[in-house]
């Protein structure tokens, strides 16, 4: 997830994204401008994960690829400046639905991909088809101000399909939804299968994970009133002016 949550708009050197600082930087269309800055949810990262993996292992490769891939699909908004994916085979699936392909993932957002769902109406925590892009991300951007980090927790098969484990974590330090938020950390765990090509780009990103670990945190707190948890998500927003980071 899909997607970390905080980054402001400066230029600055990121060890888990080295895509940021390509060359051709000045020449790509950034969805807010210019480059984001990660330094908030990699403090969280680095205070948080359970493994340091060694420099140059399989596991770190595959954790950077995956922040730079999130990294590209919440703040790029041309698949021709993606340096990460093969925009002509690229296919994302999760927990089995069919595949988004590039250009679909791109208008959706991270956060509506991995959280669309086909169950009734009346049991939706969260309802993709009626957010955006931008909303999608001022959303979980409120409820986790310092971001919502992501990690390798191991690597079971080589390229060119990589079979891993991840874990997603975060903070619940601001509204969701209507519910106030705990202070509490909200984390979930799911798998991943990455085919890549030749030259390591991503043909296809399968993700299996249970959405309801997610949700459980995120509804615990009890529920406020609808005008405090827009004021607070516009807070959010006009605060960083861009969406959410893995």
């Amino acid at each position: 997830m899909a997607k970390e949550v905080q980054e402001s708009v400066t230029e600055a050197r990121d060890k888990y994204r080295s895509i940021l600082h390509d060359e051709d930087a000045d020449n790509i269309h950034w969805r807010h401008g210019a480059p984001p800055t990660y330094d908030d949810v990699n403090n969280l990262f680095e205070e948080g994960r359970t493994t340091v993996w060694p420099e140059g292992s399989l596991e770190e490769k595959v954790q950077n690829a995956i922040k730079s891939w999130e990294m590209e699909l919440s703040h790029k908004t041309r698949l021709q400046d993606f340096r990460t994916i093969n925009p002509d085979k690229f296919k994302l699936i999760v927990n089995g639905r069919e595949g988004l392909s590039a250009e679909e993932a791109l208008e959706l957002g991270s956060y509506n991909a991995l959280l669309k769902s086909s169950v009734p109406e009346q049991f939706k925590y969260y309802k993709a088809e009626e957010e955006s892009f931008e909303s999608s991300h001022d959303v979980f951007r409120s409820a986790f101000p310092r971001g919502f980090a992501w990690e390798v927790i191991g690597v079971y098969s080589p390229p060119p399909l990589i079979t891993y484990k991840f874990r997603h974590w975060g903070f619940f330090e601001g509204p969701f939804k209507g519910h106030a938020p705990t202070g509490e950390m909200v984390e979930f765990y799911g798998l991943g299968i990455l085919k890549v090509d030749e030259t390591l780009k991503a043909e296809e990103v399968e993700i299996y994970y249970d959405p309801s670990e997610l949700f459980a945190g995120l509804l615990k707190g009890p529920e406020i009133s609808e005008k405090d948890d827009s004021s607070n998500a516009s807070a959010a927003a006009a605060a960083h002016q861009c969406p959410v980071v893995h």
